[in-house]
């Protein structure tokens, strides 16, 4: 089946009467035909405001294992996990590009209301993502970790805590890459709700958790930093089950097939990777670039104070904007790909624009904290020392500048990403946020010596090239011919 997008001017072709029965074809809940048909800021808002509530929840187990582990290991436990996690981002990002695969053709297959394409897309990245997941990360993570923390320069004691942080999360990823999987395809499909509640269960899983194997409690030991990665995988390992039912018993919106074939299917499969490997090598990118940039940050005369800061200013308190931007972000793409399955690219353009307006709001207000109350901020992570605290308001500065810019540059890759143009924003990820940032440190470092300082600039440079590269590209409107092949 080949499904074509149409130009703006074209007539919208009347649709069939038994359209609205075909998404009752497999059992289920049929999909929200008003994100095609209704208000367009409304649509936008129904969908970002649970993930944006998610990501808010979702990331107090990252709050929480930096606070925790800031007051019982030290900040080398917070510059621990902050290498760490950025390092599995690298490798984890490039399984999860399959997600975004499956999200262009999960929303254009939901606004063509075709249900029984969903499932068979859902289903396939599923048993695609396990078997890479298991049989590649786990065992060649597990191996390289070391030399992987090498790379970076991470001090002597930072890569005592991290080695054994990264092996956890290597080896036993799958429960959380399950939770991404649902929740992109539920998103995708117009729902929203589900992968708040997942996300609620996840999170207050790994609160308890957390709180256990970190400081232990009873008969079991502090773990310190390892704890924090014992508690997350854990946590995923129990949402993974959840998930696995709610796809077998068809009560959700998507759901895994009934009956016919269970094998591989090709032409599938094929597009997962055409439109989900670009977003995999963005991300694989965007990681390397953040790695090393944290090689600069250890080049420091004080590199385990900068990687402390690092940690939390950019690491956590900048998520705060991340997290709000990857939720409209995300509603930006699903609604933005439904009306585009649904012919109609002019509510595709103004879905864009309205999730950008709300990013930004939500920027503005989260920046002026970090100029109003640093060290508050800073102080919820147990952050005393005088030099890591000066650091950390230093960045926190240049922060709230870089906040407005990536709000932006996150809600125009929605709308790129959601309808098919996955390749834009990678090779604008490449110059804004690998070879920009990084040939300017070096530079700097070459010719008068790098500071602090400098790196921050870096950042902010980055975020500015990449918003107004992203909205650059959506305005072009390549994404309006892109076509979607299943057989």
């Amino acid at each position: 089946m080949r499904l074509t997008s149409v130009r703006e001017e074209d007539p919208v072709p009347a649709r069939p009467e038994h359209e609205e029965e075909r998404a009752t074809t497999e059992k289920g809940r049929s999909f929200d035909r008003s994100i095609v048909d209704g208000p367009i800021r409304k649509a936008v808002w129904a969908l970002a405001w649970p993930t944006m509530l998610q990501n808010l929840i979702g990331g107090l187990q990252g709050v929480v294992d930096h606070a925790m582990v800031g007051h019982y290991v030290g900040y080398t436990g917070n510059a621990a996990i902050g290498v760490a996690w950025q390092i599995f981002l690298v490798v984890v990002v490039f399984i999860s590009s399959l997600f975004a695969g499956m999200g262009v053709l999960v929303a254009r297959f939901a606004g063509a209301n075709d249900r029984e394409k969903v499932n068979r897309t859902v289903y396939q990245a599923f048993m695609t993502a396990a078997g890479l997941s298991i049989c590649v990360m786990a065992p060649v993570g597990y191996v390289l970790a070391p030399s992987l923390l090498d790379l970076i320069n991470a001090a002597p004691e930072v890569q005592a805590e991290a080695l054994p942080y990264l092996r956890i999360m290597f080896l036993f990823s799958f429960g959380m890459l399950t939770f991404f999987m649902a929740g992109g395809a539920f998103r995708s499909a117009g729902d929203a709700k589900t992968p708040l509640r997942l996300g609620i269960v996840l999170t207050v899983l790994n609160l308890v958790l957390n709180v256990i194997f970190i400081r232990g409690l009873g008969p079991i030991p502090a773990f310190g930093t390892a704890g924090a990665a014992m508690g997350t995988v854990i946590a995923g390992a129990v949402v993974s089950l959840i998930v696995v039912w709610i796809l077998l018993s068809q009560k959700g919106v998507v759901a895994f097939p009934r009956g016919g074939r269970k094998s591989p299917n090709w032409s599938i499969i094929r597009e997962l990777f055409r439109f989900g490997l670009p977003t995999g090598f963005q991300g694989i990118a965007m990681n390397i670039g953040g790695v090393f940039l944290l090689r600069f940050v250890g080049s420091l005369a004080e590199s385990a104070e900068a990687q402390a800061a690092y940690a939390v200013s950019y690491g956590q308190l900048f998520s705060f904007i991340t997290w709000t931007s990857v939720g409209l972000m995300s509603a930006a793409a699903a609604v933005g790909g439904q009306n585009l399955g649904a012919r109609r690219p002019d509510r595709t353009i103004q879905a864009v624009h309205s999730a950008a307006g709300m990013a930004l709001g939500v920027a503005v207000l989260v920046g002026s904290l970090f100029l109003l109350v640093p060290n508050l901020l800073l102080g919820v992570f147990g952050m005393t020392d005088p030099v890591t605290v000066q650091i950390g308001v230093q960045l926190l500065r240049y922060l709230a500048v870089s906040g407005v810019f990536v709000c932006l540059a996150l809600t125009y890759t929605g709308g790129l990403q959601g309808t098919g143009d996955t390749k834009g924003p990678l090779y604008i990820s490449i110059v804004s946020q690998v070879v920009l940032p990084l040939g300017y440190c070096w530079v700097i470092q070459a010719t008068r010596g790098l500071s602090a300082s400098d790196i921050w600039l870096a950042i902010v440079m980055g975020h500015i090239t990449r918003a107004a590269l992203s909205a650059f590209r959506f305005r072009q409107g390549n994404w309006r011919h892109i076509e979607v092949r299943v057989g």
